[in-house]
Order: C-alpha cells, then sequence, then structure tokens
C-alpha cells in the first residue's frame, strides 16, 4: 500500500500513477494528490499560484491516471493486520470514522493543548501520541525521517530529497530501504 504524494515529488509523476494503475497497487490519497485533484476539477483556492511540478502533472497525467489518482482512499484500514494504512496521521482519541480528511491529509505534530498541526514545530509529533491498538502506517514527515513508535510507523526517509524510498512488510514486521539514486528536490 503506497502511503500517497504520488505526483509531484520526484520527476516523473505521471510515471509513478501509470505503474500503480498497471499494477493494481493500493494506495492513499497524499495532500499533493489531492492538491492536483482539486486543480484539475476546477476547484483551486482563488489566488492560488500553481507551482512547477503540480503543472507538470496536470500537464502529463492521462484520463485513466485521473480516475485512478482520483479514487485513492483517504484512508485504508485492514482489520485482519489491526493496521491503518494512512498519508499523514490520526489524531489520538478520535475515532477512524471521524478523522477529518485536512489532518488525514496534512498533519504532523500534536500541539500541547491537544490541536493538530501541519507544522512539524508545533509540537510533539502525532504518532508519539498514538495509543493504538491499531498499528498506523504513514508517510509525510520527511523531516523527521522514519519514525518508530509502539503504535505508529512513518515511513518517509526523505527519498526524494536524496534519503531512502523506506518499506515496511506485514506481517513479518520487516523495514526495507533503498538509498535514492540522487536528490530530486531541494529540502
Amino acid at each position: 500500500v503506497l502511503v500517497g504524494d504520488l505526483v509531484a515529488k520526484g520527476p516523473d509523476s505521471a510515471g509513478v500513477v501509470r505503474r500503480a494503475r498497471e499494477h493494481g497497487f493500493r494506495a492513499v490519497r497524499g495532500n499533493h494528490d489531492a492538491h492536483v485533484l482539486r486543480w484539475h476539477a476546477g476547484k483551486a483556492a482563488k489566488g492560488k499560484k500553481l507551482k512547477p511540478e503540480h503543472r507538470q502533472v496536470l500537464d502529463t497525467l492521462t484520463a485513466d491516471d485521473w480516475a485512478y489518482l482520483g479514487a485513492l482512499p483517504s484512508y485504508e484500514h485492514f482489520p485482519d493486520l489491526n493496521v491503518v494504512a494512512v498519508h499523514a496521521g490520526l489524531v489520538p482519541g478520535v475515532p477512524l470514522s471521524e478523522q477529518k480528511e485536512e489532518f488525514l491529509l496534512n498533519m504532523r505534530s500534536i500541539a500541547a493543548d491537544g490541536t493538530p498541526s501541519k507544522r512539524l514545530e508545533a509540537g510533539e509529533p502525532w504518532g508519539s501520541l498514538w495509543k493504538g491498538p491499531e498499528l498506523v502506517v504513514f508517510g509525510h514527515d520527511a523531516m523527521r525521517g522514519l519514525q518508530r513508535h509502539p503504535f505508529a510507523l512513518g515511513l518517509d526517509s526523505g527519498c526524494v530529497y536524496g534519503g531512502k524510498l523506506t518499506a515496511y512488510v506485514l506481517p513479518e514486521g520487516k523495514f526495507y530501504s533503498v538509498t535514492a539514486a540522487r536528490a530530486y528536490m531541494a529540502l
């Protein structure tokens, strides 16, 4: 299961989406995926400028690619493994069915008062506060790198910035990483 941001995080977004689609990979929607979907649907916020990496996505995805990207869920729940896959995070203490999409796609931290935030410096990593019982596997937080909390695993190890691409294999519970060939974007 790919944990989001299939697009705008490297030189060939269309190739990534096409490969995921053609191989039938399951994935969850990331914040960059949601961003280009809004632009594609003509629902971008007024006054917002389109970054070059997002323009490249709009110019290169096919109709089948857009359909695949648009069908991605905000999270995947695997009850048989007691695992949830999500792009950014889950707010501790909030039932899965009541989680807000903005946090599923953008959250990184929880402030001392319990407020979720997309800002790294706004508080503690949300995963360190997640008490389960589900194991949550997520991406999105390259600045913190690989995160291993008792009930949350952050896999974003900065591949696009020249770091590593990391996978977690279940039910074995093993991590696998490969080093990026190069940095594709500046951090």
